[in-house]
This record gives structure tokens, C-alpha cells and sequence, in this order.
């Protein structure tokens, strides 16, 4: 009779280490993958919809727990007080307390924690028929408990199985993802990135914009026509500020420049330009683009007037890196390596693209976005040759200037220990 006490006890110990172990696995299982397991695994839909209602799965554990914990406990006691007395009742409690913490809550919790799938998948079928065996009084402690809940402003029923990540927590996930889209890492993280950059980021400034002057002779158009390194051209009248359109170097394949006045030929294959505010963010033109079947646009500013211009391929760089320019030089171009950490880099770089590529980010100064732009904000006008300065904690060279720009600076990279 007294094996069949103690077998008792060792089974309630090994049912209450089970009911612990499952309430830890279940709540540390990731949601995210359960919903992708759901579609092969009918476990982990059995999962899913048990932790549809968190308050009847812990409800029902909670139950067995105690119900498990108050037996052993009763059985230890009548075979302590039998075997001696009330000395030996004040032991087992003792004895009992530490038994049960070890084996019941730390050991199972702690695997649980560390490996919730493999204990979680399978306690799934048992935690199902318990829930509908003990469903009574689950629901009745749930109305119980869910009543004082409310009191409080907490709703059971709103509760959801995976509430919807911000785009930093989901940056946060891809960073943490490790080898396993490690291919495709930057594209996600540069997708998510497109709201907080604007197209006055990524734009060919102005004053950089290779287009035609109709008022230029026709031999020197015809020459930039067949010399362009472009396939869409902004034409405009005296400079870019009265632009009338933008030819696609598609449509002259049949042109003829014998014609009798080809500057008018010419204008009459110009379609209407495209113009977009430069506060817009990437990810809005981007869809933009689409709608409006367009492939470049003039960036303009509050006050209508031409500030650069940015095309699709500038926004796609944003996600998948660089191509073969098609509007303006490579970043990786204007940063030349020299020897000792030192990098020659051309000032008209954007400020995003060398943070990029040499992984450095200077303090930010007014709306500068290229580099020549935050130096001659930071000095307060144009330097002279070889001025010397630190932003952050990079030395900076100024290496060449012209009348109102500086063209190109040295900036020296401590090596990261």
C-alpha cells in the first residue's frame, strides 16, 4: 500500500513538472513561425487555437498544476505523520517545498524555455482533451477571473494571437534573422528604410542634370543626343529652370537630322515632363511611379522651382544596392582608398551614400545631403585648400575647392577594435 503512496507521489511530481513545462513552452512559442508551421503541422494548429484563449489554456493548466501540487502534498503528509509523527509532517513540508521547486518549476520551466517547440508540439494533444474534459471548470474560474480583469480594462476576448510589428520591431527581427536570409538582409532592411528617406535624399542635384538647351546650335544638341550616357533626356529652353519636357532617345531611331528645322522635328517627340515635391518619401514615390507609368521626374520645392531630379532605378538602388549608374557617377567611384584608413572622396557625394559604403555617419548640419554641402555649412563658407577639421571622430582634409564649391576632401577612418 505504502509502494503504491510513494508511486503516487513520483507520478504527481512528473504531472506537475508536465503542466509547468507546457505553460512555458506554450507561452514562449514564436508566434510568427507557428503560423507558418500551421500549414504542414497539425500541432501547431492545435497550438494556435489554444492560444486563441490564453485565459481557458492557463486556466486549465493551472488547475491540473494545483490540483497535482495540493494531492502530493496530502499523500506526503499522511506518510510522514505515519512514519513519524508530527516531527516527520514538518519535515516532508520542508523536503516536499524544495522537491517540488526543483523538479516541478525550475527543471521543466528552465528546458521549456530553451526548447519550446519539442515540448510544446506534443503536450499540444494532451492539453486539447484536458481542455474539453475539464471545460466546466475552466470556464467557470474564466468568468471568475475575466469579470476582475475587466475591472481593471483588460479584455481577454481582444486578445490577439500575434499583434502587428512596427517597421523598427520588423528591422529589428531581419537583423536579428542571422544566416538565414542573410542574401536578402539588405534588400529587407533597405525597403523599410524607404519611408524615412525623402527623394531630395537620393536626387541628381540641378546643377549636375545632363539635358538639352534648345537654344544651343542643333550640331552641338545632335552631339550630346549621340554622345548621351542616358536613355531619357530633360529638354529645356536657356537652363533647367524652364524645362518644356523630356525626350526618350528610343524615339529618334527614325529621326532624321537633315530635315529642314530638326530642333521643331525634335520637340514634337518631347513628351510633358513629370514633377514631384522633394519633401515626397521614397516608398510614396515609388508607388507613384507605378500609377503614373513614369520612369524619371523633375524634383521641385515649395516654391515650384527645379531642385534636381530622381528616377525609379535612384529609388531601387535604396533596396537592392547599386546598379550601372544610369543618371549619375557611382558612389563607390567617389570614394577612392588610400593607405592608413584614408579614403579621397569626391564632395558632391550624398551623405547617405557614404554612410553606406565606408560605414561612417557625420553629424548632421541644417539640410545639408552632400558632403561638400554639410562641410561648407559646418565651416561656414568656402575653405581653402587644406583646411583641416573633425566631425564626430573623423579627421577631414579639404583637398580641392572652386569658386563655390569644394570638390573633393580626405577623410581619415579609425579602425574599429
Amino acid at each position: 500500500m505504502h509502494i503504491l503512496a510513494f508511486l503516487s507521489i513520483f507520478i504527481l511530481i512528473l504531472i506537475a513538472g508536465f503542466f509547468s513545462a507546457s505553460e512555458t513552452s506554450m507561452m514562449s512559442l514564436n508566434r510568427y513561425r507557428l503560423k507558418h508551421r500551421a500549414k504542414k503541422s497539425k500541432a501547431a494548429r492545435r497550438a494556435i487555437k489554444l492560444l486563441e484563449r490564453p485565459d481557458r489554456l492557463l486556466g486549465m493548466i493551472l488547475i491540473g498544476n494545483t490540483f497535482a501540487n495540493i494531492l502530493v502534498s496530502s499523500i506526503t503528509t499522511i506518510l510522514a505523520q505515519h512514519y513519524f509523527g508530527d516531527f516527520g509532517v514538518a519535515v516532508s513540508t520542508v523536503s516536499l517545498t524544495f522537491i517540488i521547486i526543483l523538479f516541478a518549476e525550475i527543471l521543466p520551466k528552465t528546458f521549456a524555455a530553451i526548447q519550446p517547440e519539442r515540448l510544446a508540439m506534443p503536450a499540444t494533444l494532451i492539453l486539447t482533451g484536458l481542455l474539453k474534459v475539464t471545460y466546466p471548470i475552466v470556464l467557470l474560474v474564466n468568468v471568475i477571473t475575466n469579470t476582475i480583469l475587466m475591472g481593471f480594462g483588460v479584455r481577454v476576448h481582444q486578445h490577439r494571437l500575434t499583434d502587428p510589428l512596427t517597421a523598427e520591431e520588423l528591422k529589428s527581427v531581419v537583423q536579428a534573422s542571422g544566416e538565414h536570409i542573410e542574401a536578402h538582409k539588405n534588400m529587407l532592411l533597405g525597403i523599410l528604410d524607404l519611408e524615412k528617406a525623402t527623394i531630395k535624399d537620393v536626387m541628381l542635384p540641378r546643377q549636375n542634370i545632363y539635358g538639352l538647351n534648345l537654344e544651343e546650335p542643333w550640331d552641338k544638341l545632335f552631339e550630346k543626343i549621340y554622345t548621351s550616357p542616358y536613355s531619357k533626356l530633360p529638354v529645356y529652353r536657356g537652363d533647367i529652370g524652364h524645362v518644356i519636357g523630356i525626350l526618350s532617345i528610343k524615339k529618334l531611331i527614325n529621326f532624321s537630322s537633315t530635315t529642314k528645322n530638326p530642333v521643331g522635328e525634335l520637340e514634337k517627340l518631347i513628351t510633358q515632363p513629370y514633377f514631384v515635391p522633394e519633401t515626397t518619401n521614397l516608398k510614396n514615390q515609388m508607388v507613384n511611379f507605378q500609377k503614373n507609368s513614369e520612369k524619371i521626374a523633375l524634383v521641385v520645392d515649395e516654391y515650384g522651382d527645379i531642385q534636381g531630379l530622381v528616377t525609379l532605378e535612384d529609388i531601387l538602388e535604396e533596396i537592392v544596392g547599386e546598379f550601372t549608374s544610369f543618371n549619375q557617377p557611382s558612389a563607390k567611384l567617389q570614394i577612392q582608398k588610400n593607405e592608413n584608413g584614408c579614403y579621397t572622396v569626391d564632395a558632391a557625394i550624398s551623405l547617405r551614400d557614404l554612410h553606406r559604403d565606408l560605414g561612417i555617419e557625420l553629424p548632421s548640419e541644417g539640410e545639408a545631403k552632400t558632403l561638400g554641402g554639410l562641410l561648407v555649412l559646418y565651416l561656414d563658407g568656402i575653405p581653402k585648400p587644406h583646411t583641416c577639421l573633425k566631425l564626430g571622430n573623423y579627421p577631414i582634409e579639404i583637398l580641392s575647392v572652386d569658386a563655390t564649391t569644394i570638390l573633393s576632401v580626405r577623410i581619415f577612418v579609425p579602425t574599429k577594435h
